[in-house]
This record gives structure tokens, C-alpha cells and sequence, in this order.
């Protein structure tokens, strides 16, 4: 099934809007989208009756709508089209705030429309100051501590993925088959259930799932204080596709990949002085570390290539820290 006609995406949105009490007003005008994502994103613009005009990400999640390259690099079992517009309508109105507006979602067989605020921001990845990823950290770990307590029940309200034993299990796995080198991987292999039972072992919240740079965008209007702060930035994370139940670590993890260790452990710090975040170590945020690598080595066969500046000796990464954690 191929993008809808203009008068098709306006039935849907209309029904969509209908659902979270708007209404449109107006035409609807729709381009694509520069924002690279899984799956394809059009922006519109049009008018609400009583607000005026917005900028609203038209995504469509149904698996048909990736191109072979994206089916490719994505693996099938973590798909869920219901689970982003789960998140947006049933978890995201309890988290602090930022992440995008929530403009309705269109659920039928074959047809899983989402439509969101469309975030004036920079992706977190462009960004140069530390001080922007430090208030990315502070944003996260309010949302993992607002939404601790009701994991369980919007595990099933949102249709998150479960961080579990066979969750963890399943990318070391897929990681012999597509790492070329299987003396290094049956080695990691043979370390890595010591590493899952440690991130077993510590808090569960609810997650992002990807908490990336390229996840995350920003907004500010000011700089940082003198204190190194910039509380007037806006966090928005986007792409909730692998929201999840499991350690905020994971999150963490995947926000500081690729910074050297004195920003890491600087970005760490400004996630772990938030009021009501667990106590943790670097030991262990290097378990969450070791399976945020062990996961990129199972995402996809290797004859998928990720985008040139995107790419990372993940294979590398996760044999050092499994040498410094003494697995």
C-alpha cells in the first residue's frame, strides 16, 4: 500500500483529530519530511477550528510502508504498530513535559496513521554543547522517575516491550549470526548472561527504548546559565517505536555512546542529581553499556549498512567493556 490520497489522509485526519476533541479547519497542505526515520513522515500544515494553524508529523507505521532497506535494518519481532500511538495517548500525558503534541492516530487493519506536533528543534546529534545533552539527561531521568510506579500497567496499556532475560538473550543470538567474526562473538557470547543478570538486578521504569542523539531534539531561545544549566531548553524525544519496561540505564546508555569518558561521566552525573533517581555506579551503566553493543550487533544482517555517520566498532566496544567489567 502506497502514501494515501489527499482525500484519503483528510478522512483520516479528520477522524484522528475527532478523537482528541479538535476539529479541522481548512485545507491540508502536506510535504515530505527531511527528518530520517524508520518510517515514512510528511509534515502538514493546516488550521484548527478555535486555535489556528499548525505544523502537525504525519508517520505511517505499517510494515509495507518501509522500504526494503528499512526491512531490512529493522528487525520484524520489535514492530509494533500500535505502540507508538499507545505511548503518545496513553503515556506520554503523564510524562514531564516536552516530547510532541499528540494530534490523534488512525488504528485499522492496514492503516496505522500517526499525527504529532511537528517540534522546531535540532537533533540532539548536531548539537555541540554539552550543556544541551546534560538537560537531555535531566529530562530523561524525570521521565523515568514520573513513570516508574505505572510501568506495569502501561507495559499493557502502550504495548511496550518487556527489557526481560529472553528480550536480552535474543540479541547476543542474532549477534552470532550476523558478526563475521565468531571466535570474538562465541568469546562476548559465553560472558554475556553475567551481564544480563546485572541489568536484571537493578530499578525498572519505563523507557524510550532509543534515547539517541538523533532521537532527540532541542529547543532553546537561551544559553546556559552560569551554573552550566539551560533550564528554558526544550527536550522532545521522538520515535517511540521501542518503548519499553526495563532499566533506565539502557536509556542513558544509549544517550552517551560515542562521548569520551569526562563528558560521559559529566552527562551521567546531571542524570543521576535528579531527585528520586535510583542510586547506580559506572559499573553499572557499563552492563547497559555492553548490551546497548551487543544489541547493535544483532539489529540487522551485515549486509545492511548503517548511515555513514551513524557507523561505530560496536563489535570493539562491547569486548572492552566485557574485559574492564572482569566478565
Amino acid at each position: 500500500m502506497g502514501a494515501p490520497s489527499d482525500a484519503e489522509l483528510r478522512d483520516g485526519l479528520e477522524r484522528a483529530l475527532a478523537g482528541v476533541g479538535l476539529e479541522l479547519a481548512g485545507e491540508v497542505e502536506r510535504r515530505p519530511s527531511p527528518y530520517r526515520t524508520s518510517f515514512p513522515i510528511e509534515e502538514l500544515r493546516f488550521g484548527l477550528a478555535g486555535r489556528g494553524p499548525v505544523r502537525v508529523g504525519f508517520k505511517q507505521l505499517d510494515w509495507d510502508r518501509l522500504e526494503p532497506t528499512g526491512q531490512l535494518a529493522k528487525p520484524r519481532f520489535v514492530h509494533d504498530p500500535d505502540r507508538e500511538p499507545g505511548v503518545y495517548r496513553a503515556l506520554l500525558p503523564q510524562a514531564p513535559s516536552g516530547p510532541p503534541e499528540f494530534f490523534g492516530s488512525v488504528l485499522e487493519a492496514g492503516r496505522h496513521w500517526l499525527f504529532v506536533e511537528w517540534v522546531e528543534g535540532r537533533e540532539l546529534f548536531q548539537v555541540g554543547e554539552r550543556e544541551l545533552w546534560e538537560e537531555a539527561a535531566r529530562w530523561l531521568a524525570r521521565f523515568h522517575v514520573a513513570l516508574a510506579p505505572q510501568k506495569e500497567k502501561l507495559r499493557l496499556e502502550a504495548r511496550l516491550l518487556d527489557h526481560d532475560a529472553a528480550f536480552h538473550g535474543r540479541w547476543i543470538e542474532r549477534a552470532r549470526e550476523f558478526v563475521p567474526d565468531a571466535k570474538a562473538i562465541e568469546w562476548l557470547a559465553a560472558r554475556h548472561e553475567r551481564a544480563v543478570e546485572a541489568l536484571l538486578a537493578q530499578p525498572r521504569t519505563v523507557l524510550h527504548g532509543e534515547f539517541y542523539a538523533s532521537n532527540v531534539l532541542v529547543a532553546s531561545d537561551s544559553g546556559p546559565t552560569p551554573l552550566g544549566r539551560n533550564p528554558d531548553a526544550r527536550v522532545a524525544p521522538v520515535d517511540w517505536e521501542l518503548a519499553a519496561v526495563g532499566t533506565g540505564l539502557t536509556d542513558l546508555a544509549a544517550l552517551v555512546s560515542g562521548w569520551p569518558e569526562a563528558d560521559r561521566e559529566a552527562i551521567a552525573a546531571a542524570y543521576a542529581a535528579e531527585p528520586g533517581v535510583p542510586a547506580f555506579g559506572r559499573r553499572d551503566l557499563d552492563f547497559a553499556r555492553l548490551q546497548v553493543a551487543v544489541q547493535w550487533l544483532g539489529w540487522a544482517p551485515p549486509e545492511w549498512k548503517p548511515p555513514q555517520g551513524q557507523r561505530h566498532d560496536w563489535l570493539g566496544e562491547a569486548l572492552a567493556l566485557a574485559e574492564e567489567l572482569e566478565l
